[in-house]
């Protein structure tokens, strides 16, 4: 019997193509829009838990308290490298790292560019570094202790051209008006920032930009995971008598893998929520235009009605029936969005990696997802078919036949 609904619904809308496809429109656009938002940043959230799996769990950032931008240029109050022997001295503590950062003008022959400069420190502070951005070396070789005016260039300013072409390791440049030599080019890491940058020795960096003691951001690497919380609280604790600040009222921030992953998260939900409201206007539009097509059918099939009232069916048969056409037609749109969302959502994929380098903007792709859509885009459908439907269903047969 339900069959037999289905059936008759199809054969209705294929007998009105334009009309079914104009008001499919408002449907497969809105339902495009949510799954590819959705799609996007479901990839982006499990590219973010990438990254983190990458980093370990066993590492807490340091930075100062800033406004809005990138860490060290608009920071409240400055971490040091006293802030950073303070941090050294907490049991519990394998290894730590201070690294500084700047912007600067970068030179190479007739060409010049604005780069992020990164100084890196020496020995184990920088193998633990590379440990926290999974820095390797693809050409030359990686800085060495003794290294001054030495180079290390992320994979974007050689892949990209970002400062001419035909730049390989020995070549010189000038950072700041000083002059360095290119001593290696790192493999892609898939951080925009990192894979555009420059890196150089720190003491190298505060000699050239003058700045003698200031840190941006500080890693420490935890001996037991299990520990992670209580030697964050000490850290916390050690900074705040030695920068003699009061608690809740800190100059810095002592962040733990799981309140940076938190924070990624909160972020992307509420720019998630935004977007997919703006993008359920269009279902909203999708909507009405249904209703508006199961009215003007409701007053063209009327006589049909009449006849099929008089040989039998029911109110609830003809109520059916236009609940399921109009279901179809936000069905049968929802499957053209969600078709139209994966492919933008993929195609945004493979824009980022080529155009922008990175992995963090991937498609996510699951059933639940697929088929939620679909049915979703059904009831959409068969709500706003419910009051043209119960219109249909109340006719009269006597009254339907006359006109």
């Amino acid at each position: 019997m339900l069959r037999d609904y289905f059936g008759l619904a199809f054969s209705t809308l294929s007998h009105r193509k334009l009309r079914s496809w104009l008001t499919m429109v408002g449907i497969f656009i809105g339902i495009a829009a949510v799954v590819a938002l959705i799609s996007l940043g479901k990839g982006f959230e499990e590219a973010i838990n990438r990254e983190f799996e990458k980093i370990g769990t066993d590492k807490l950032i340091i930075l100062p308290k800033t406004g809005v931008g990138a860490p060290g240029t608009n920071a409240v109050a400055e971490l040091t490298e006293d802030d950073l022997d303070v941090i050294k001295r907490v049991s519990g503590i394998e290894n730590t790292a201070g690294f500084v950062f700047a912007n600067s003008k970068v030179e190479f022959q007739d060409n010049i560019g604005f780069f992020f400069i990164i100084g890196l420190p020496k020995g184990d502070e920088r193998d633990l570094v590379a440990e926290l951005q999974s820095l390797n070396i693809r050409e030359g070789r990686n800085l060495r202790d003794n290294d001054r005016f030495s180079a290390l260039l992320g994979s974007s300013v050689v892949d990209k051209e970002l400062i001419g072409k035909n730049i390989n390791v020995r070549d010189k440049i000038k950072i700041n008006s000083r002059e360095f030599t290119i001593v290696g080019i790192l493999e892609k890491t898939g951080d925009p920032g990192w894979d555009g940058s420059i890196q150089i020795p720190k003491e190298t960096l505060r000699e050239v930009f003058n700045e003698p003691d200031k840190i941006d951001e500080i890693v420490v690497k935890v001996a037991d995971v299990e520990n992670i919380n209580v030697i964050a609280d000490k850290i916390k604790s050690d900074l705040r008598r030695f920068r003699d600040v009061k608690k809740d009222e800190e100059d810095f921030d002592v962040q733990t893998p799981e309140q940076l992953l938190g924070s990624f998260g909160d972020v992307i939900s509420i720019v998630q929520s935004v977007l997919v409201g703006i993008a359920a206007i269009s279902l909203l539009v999708g909507g009405i235009g249904i209703a508006n097509t199961m009215y003007t059918a409701v007053v063209e099939r009327t006589k049909e009605i009449g006849i099929m009232k008089s040989i039998g069916a029911q109110n609830k048969d003809i109520l059916l029936i236009f609940v399921i056409e109009s279901g179809l037609l936000g069905a049968i749109g929802g499957l053209i969005g969600v078709v139209l969302g994966f492919g933008l959502s993929f195609s945004v994929e493979v824009i980022a990696k080529n155009l922008l380098g990175t992995n963090l903007i991937g498609a996510y792709f699951s059933y639940s997802l697929f088929f939620g859509a679909l049915i979703f885009s059904f009831l959409i459908g068969a709500l706003f078919g419910v009051m043209p439907a119960r219109q249909a269903a109340s006719l009269q047969p006597v009254d339907a036949l006359r006109k």
